[in-house]
């Protein structure tokens, strides 16, 4: 059984990661009214990865016999000032979460609970992965700022294909919605 400061930290998660999504649909919906399809796209499926994080931690929970709690979450950031903002937000977010899971797994390894530190370490290393394309996509849209077609063309030459499911990564909730 998971340890119970765990399960009131993974039920916090579970907020952030739905945060998260909204966060991104907010993003997706700026480029779309930008005309921006490559950037929303992206966003999109961004605020999908999130949801479907939030879901994991739902089946885990719930394969683990404790309560699965689905908050309210604060509303997302719905204005930028220019086309670099979003992603700068995004990234910022990326950083948070990275913080967050890290104390997931703190609170884990603390309480001796190493089934749910393992079931974290998926979630570190996808992390790493976030913020490195975050991170990668912001000095992209900060050397496109005059230029948004150039943001476009990178996303279309370096995210274009779909990479596939990771097999290693826990189930979610509903399976594959």
């Amino acid at each position: 059984m998971p340890a119970a400061a765990f399960v009131a930290k993974l039920n916090e998660q579970i907020a952030n990661e739905f945060a998260a999504s909204q966060q991104y649909v907010a993003v997706a919906i700026y480029y779309d009214d930008e005309t921006l399809p490559r950037l929303a796209g992206f966003f999109y499926a961004q605020a999908v990865e999130e949801r479907n994080h939030a879901l994991m931690m739902v089946q885990y929970l719930l394969d683990a016999g404790e309560e699965a709690i689905i908050p309210a979450v604060a509303g997302p950031r719905n204005r930028f000032a220019d086309l670099v903002e979003p992603v700068a937000v995004a990234l910022e977010q990326e950083r948070k979460v990275t913080r967050q899971i890290e104390g997931l797994a703190a609170v884990a390894r603390e309480h001796g609970d190493y089934q749910s530190e393992q079931f974290v370490q998926w979630f570190l290393k996808e992390q790493v992965e976030e913020v490195a394309t975050m991170s990668d996509l912001l000095r992209t849209v900060e050397r496109s700022r005059e230029n948004p077609m150039w943001a476009e063309e990178y996303l279309a030459r370096e995210h274009g294909g779909d990479a596939g499911e990771d097999p290693t990564a826990p189930r979610a909730a509903g399976g594959a919605l």
